[in-house]
């Protein structure tokens, strides 16, 4: 009886965090932290300008507002100092830094998280009041002044729980970000997006209390929706941002708008900049806004943009991922700009296509590459484009809720099959479970062994399973799971202890 136990538990050893998900939490974390430090740098500099300009000129009622901003950058910096206290801590006791790979040491270690998060120092429920008293304080600081400026003001930083998913047990938002199973890679990439969202948030009440020194200096009687990209052009693999907000502005008085030198016409208090595209590149363009104030000189304003001129190009995209999957279909959008949709043409190498214009749909059968064409009007070809084709990732395999650990002998008495979950894809591909063998150890006694076809236990494994009692041993080996691709996965055992 121990030996198949020990036989069981010796192959589940061998299982670990691939290193190509510790690698991918090492590279979003490394992105957030870019990010992060962005964010403070444009943070400083608006301070800094604000400081040499309005604190300079009108201190009186500047001084205020610069105070209440810097009190923001307060909340803000204690927040991100605890957390980086919390990082420090976690990777000096997981060994450090190994410059060999580049990364920490004990990345894949899946004990640090819980037992400093959860378990002993508790730190992610002192974490979350500190999120939340954060996250009230700069609201706070951003009603001051006026209530209503809160409304619709979304904070990035907050701390709520997932949302509970059928058949899965609901979890707090310490254990879910930070709780059994997690990896220290994992716990230091989530401290990190605590830290950017910190920054973010800092950001956002830091504009809006500045924003305070320009209200009131000109009438305002019109209002807008202003939507300001990051950039105007996006390459694939970044991100695309915006700041929306509510533009004010004085449609009895047309501003003065002076681009290059010229004047901009104006028209109902909006000017319109009008250019033709020139060569390719990178264009920018500077100018100045000057409106009448209601107390004193005319205030004068900066105004600069930026537009990309490219030649027309295709670019083929899969709808939901970088990669097209083996069995099930993979929507690909083609966008060729310059060129009318109905004159879009696509082709496929490596599989097949089935659309028109800019929505297809691909099929693939082999592991490989695939290879997407798009032709234009007269069949000029505008670009290809090569995939990446994959099998659908191997499920899941869970009983009772749970792929392992310890669970109540009651909930184990009450079920009756197995689960094949394929977790975190963005394909509704539908496993299911084609055989098993069932292993029932009891302390002092030989295991009972049982094996079936489809995921249903027979009636042999449900009078055995019905005998669990606290301290019994369910094991479920040899699990054959199919999928969309027709292809039989063999799936990672199940080891679940009664309590």
């Amino acid at each position: 009886m121990m030996g198949i136990l020990y036989l069981v538990l010796l192959g589940l050893i061998a299982l670990d965090v691939p290193d190509s998900l510790l690698d991918a939490f090492k590279n979003i974390s490394d992105s957030l932290s870019s990010s992060k430090q962005n964010v403070e740098t444009g943070i400083d500099q608006t301070l800094n300008i604000f400081a040499q300009t309005k604190l300079k000129t009108q201190n009186v009622r500047a001084q205020p507002i610069y105070d209440d901003a810097e009190k923001a950058k307060k909340l803000a910096d204690d927040l991100n100092n605890y957390v980086e206290g919390i990082k420090k801590k976690m990777i000096d006791e997981t060994g450090g830094f190994d410059d060999a790979i580049n990364d920490y040491k004990g990345r894949g270690d899946l004990d640090v998280s819980v037992r400093m998060m959860i378990n002993e120092d508790k730190y992610a429920t002192e974490l979350h009041k500190k999120i939340d008293d954060t996250r009230n304080g700069l609201l706070a600081l951003v009603a001051k002044r006026n209530p209503k400026d809160t409304i619709g003001m979304e904070l990035p930083l907050q701390a709520i729980a997932p949302i509970k998913k059928a058949g899965f047990p609901s979890k707090d938002w310490e254990n879910a970000n930070f709780g059994e199973g997690i990896p220290m890679a994992a716990a230091i990439t989530q401290l990190t997006k605590i830290q950017a969202d910190t920054k973010n948030a800092e950001d956002a009440v830091v504009k809006k209390i500045l924003g305070k020194m320009d209200e009131a200096v000109v009438t305002l009687d019109q209002f807008r929706a202003v939507a300001v990209p990051n950039g105007n052009y996006i390459l694939a693999g970044q991100q695309y941002s915006a700041q929306i907000y509510l533009s004010a502005y004085d449609s009895k008085a047309n501003p003065t708008i002076t681009i290059d030198g010229s004047n901009i016409p104006t028209a109902n208090g909006i000017g319109t900049y009008t250019v033709t595209a020139g060569g390719e590149g990178m264009h920018t363009w500077t100018g100045q806004l000057s409106v009448k104030s209601i107390d004193g000189p005319p205030k004068t304003y900066t105004v600069t943009g930026q537009y990309l001129v490219a030649k027309p190009s295709a670019v083929v995209s899969p709808d939901k991922m970088n990669v097209l999957y083996i069995g099930v279909p993979n929507p690909l959008s083609v966008s060729a700009p310059g060129v009318p949709a109905a004159s879009v043409k696509a082709t496929m190498s490596g599989g097949s296509l089935i659309g028109t214009g800019t929505h297809y749909t691909a099929t693939v059968h082999e592991l490989g590459t695939a290879k997407v064409t798009v032709y234009g009007e007269k069949g000029m070809i505008l670009g290809t484009s090569e995939f990446r084709v994959k099998r659908i990732p191997d499920p899941k395999a869970e009983f009772a809720g749970k792929s392992g650990g310890s669970t109540g002998a009651a909930n184990i008495r009450a079920q009756d099959r197995l689960f094949a979950i394929l977790e975190n894809f963005e394909f509704d591909a539908k496993f299911s479970v084609t055989r098993f063998t069932l292993f029932v150890i009891k302390p002092r006694q030989d295991a009972l062994i049982y094996s079936t076809s489809g995921n249903e236990l027979n009636a042999s494994m449900r009078q055995a399973i019905s005998t669990v009692t606290p301290g019994t041993t369910v094991v479920f080996k040899d699990i054959v799971a199919v999928g969309p691709d027709g292809a039989q996965r063999g799936l990672d055992p199940i080891v679940l202890t009664a309590n």
